[in-house]
């Protein structure tokens, strides 16, 4: 399993976590649950995207907002790190290629 800190420095590009990020991502490392409230800009996203790429597997985000999900997805991708969208604006074929993906890994 990669460390927290080396994802955060490799793949972000920062030296340090903020607030409570270290703790809510240790927390979820561990196997626990969390409800994360920041205001805008907080950090939120790094509390779930460090765990998704220090332990193997697929990670499901929840988002009602599309183009929020399309923003995270295209700034993900653009790190390197392999993010897909699953939304209503999406035709059959591009629902059904995102989920093919997701069953394979």
């Amino acid at each position: 399993m990669r460390l927290p800190k080396e994802v955060l420095k490799e793949v972000f590009g920062f030296d340090s976590f903020r607030g409570l990020q270290k703790e809510i991502i240790e927390h979820i490392l561990d196997g626990g649950d969390a409800l994360v409230l920041m205001q805008t800009g907080g950090g939120k996203s790094l509390c779930y995207q460090i765990p998704a790429l220090c332990l193997n597997g697929i990670t499901v985000v929840v988002s009602p907002l599309i183009a929020l999900m399309r923003d995270q997805v295209e700034s993900l991708n653009q790190l390197g790190v392999r993010a897909a969208g699953l939304n209503s604006t999406l035709t059959p074929t591009e629902a059904n290629k995102v989920e093919q993906s997701m069953v394979s890994g």
